[in-house]
């Protein structure tokens, strides 16, 4: 009996020895190199999905908790500090070939990142696969230096600093506002190319050209980068200040006023045809005209001039109207406008309201009140200008009245405030004239063309009514005289 039971403990533990060497076989796998699914990995907030493929074997070697991980190398493709980007669910990946989706991390920039493949159960890792440009791009979009101001200049024998701006504001998206971000500079050398200059977040020039910056994202391409700025050494009097129009030149008025800038320096002074702009000693001018603008700029140990002749495409109209025109009832006027207008377009309002049926240059009235024409440019730059203009009945100064007055009351009420004497004196080259005295015999009045318009001035009355003196003798020596009696 004790023969049989050491036999069988022998022949149990024989049994659980096959079985684990059993299952160590069952545990190895090879897992192949992984084939990228790109040729290098440029990521951004839209878009961070890359995928691998991968071989592994024998299939039945793997344990149902596995999982499978990507595992990514630093940007010099060492693995001693590697990350996992990805990893699949326990036992969801169980035949090969099998793909992996993965995103990069944030902080991913550089040209030589590698990936490998782990298995969980049983541990397994791939060789590593070939190296490959990765960059996360937070910011992908152009910004500006210098303040947007495209030229820039430097006294001989100094330097001028060009910096990214920063706070981002407005359609200005900073790459400032990343701190993990890298930049390079460049320096025109023709149209179609440039050559690399410095890294930082300013560059110190001191050579002349045409410089902008580039976030840097390595081999990847990208829409971060700067405005041009042309930047030129100075010999005091000798530069051209460069002055830019905002909305070009010509500009459109239509879109509202055009701002003039030049480059950058410690003091400023612009000029319109020659003559100094009052106030105007910024580095920008804000303008809606046409003409030559020019400006001095004082760099410190040197100075720039520069002039810009600027065209506005407003187009050259008027009208052949006064603002205020007096005229008598059942008389009408023609009013006429001329204008160069292109595709001009005329909307005329009687006191506000749009007159439907007239749309032409001209207009015929004889309707009083408050008019406004607008002419509309309807081709090219759409502007539009506007004249008022005020048709009233007139005073008739000259009424036909039957005899001489012998009383007026020029309290200012319109009636009766001034001393109008019959036409027949006012006959053109009748010669007639006509003296006013006081009540002491001083003339206050004497001409040979009465314009119906005595007193024109205050007479200082000393007493509620008073009285002065005419005479009135015509070219044949005819005589009237006669009293004026002036009502306070």
């Amino acid at each position: 009996m004790f023969i049989t039971n050491n036999l069988k403990r022998l022949l149990f533990g024989l049994c659980l020895v096959a079985i684990s060497m059993q299952q160590g076989l069952n545990a190895q796998i090879v897992i192949g190199t992984p084939n990228l699914g790109f040729t290098q990995a440029c990521a951004n907030e839209n878009f961070n999905s890359f995928s691998t493929t991968f071989i592994f074997s024998p299939e039945t070697g793997l344990y149902p908790s596995n999982k499978f991980s990507v595992e990514l190398s630093d940007s010099e493709g060492d693995f001693t500090n590697s990350v996992i980007i990805y990893s699949s669910t326990p036992g969801s990946i169980t035949t090969s070939p099998a793909t992996l989706e993965f995103s990069l991390p944030e902080d991913t920039s550089g040209e030589n990142y590698k990936i490998r493949i782990v298995s969980s159960a049983p541990i397994a890792t791939s060789s590593s696969s070939e190296a490959f440009a990765a960059y996360y791009k937070p910011q992908d979009s152009p910004f500006s230096i210098n303040h947007l101001v495209s030229s820039a200049a430097f006294c001989t024998g100094g330097s001028y600093v060009l910096s990214i701006d920063n706070p981002g504001t407005g359609n200005n998206d900073s790459p400032l506002l990343y701190p993990n971000l890298n930049f390079k500079w460049y320096r025109e050398t023709s149209p179609t190319t440039f050559e690399y200059v410095a890294e930082g977040q300013t560059l110190n020039v001191t050579t002349e050209g045409t410089y902008f910056a580039r976030t840097d994202y390595g081999s990847c391409t990208s829409d971060s980068f700067s405005n041009r700025v042309s930047i030129i050494e100075v010999t005091s009097g000798e530069a051209n200040a460069l002055i830019v129009s905002s909305l070009g030149n010509p500009y459109c008025p239509g879109e509202g006023t055009t701002t003039l800038s030049t480059l950058v320096g410690n003091t400023y002074q612009w000029y319109k045809d020659g003559e100094l702009i009052e106030g105007a000693t910024s580095q920008m001018y804000q303008t809606n005209e046409s003409g030559i603008f020019s400006v001095q700029v004082d760099l410190g140990d040197c100075s720039a001039n520069g002039s810009i002749d600027l065209v506005s495409q407003l187009f050259e109209s008027s009208i052949d109207v006064p603002e205020i025109i007096d005229t008598l009832e059942g008389y009408p006027l023609e009013i006429n406008i001329i204008d160069n207008a292109i595709s001009p377009q005329y909307s005329w309002y009687l006191d506000g309201v749009l007159l439907p049926n007239v749309t032409g240059p001209t207009y015929e009235t004889d309707v009083f009140g408050d008019y406004t024409v607008v002419i509309s440019e309807t081709s090219g730059c759409v502007i539009s200008v506007e004249y008022n203009f005020t048709i009233q009945e007139s005073v008739d100064f000259f009424p036909d009245v039957d005899k001489i007055p012998n009383v007026i009351s020029p309290n200012g009420d319109g009636i009766n405030d001034t001393w109008i004497i019959p036409q027949i004196y006012h006959i053109e080259d009748t010669n007639t004239e006509v003296i006013i005295m006081d009540n002491k015999g001083n003339i206050v009045l004497k001409t040979i063309s009465y314009q119906n318009n005595w007193p024109e001035v205050d007479l200082n009355l000393s007493s509620v009514n008073q009285v002065y003196y005419y005479i009135i003798t015509t070219e044949d020596k005819k005589t009237k005289k006669g009293s004026i009696t002036v009502v306070k």
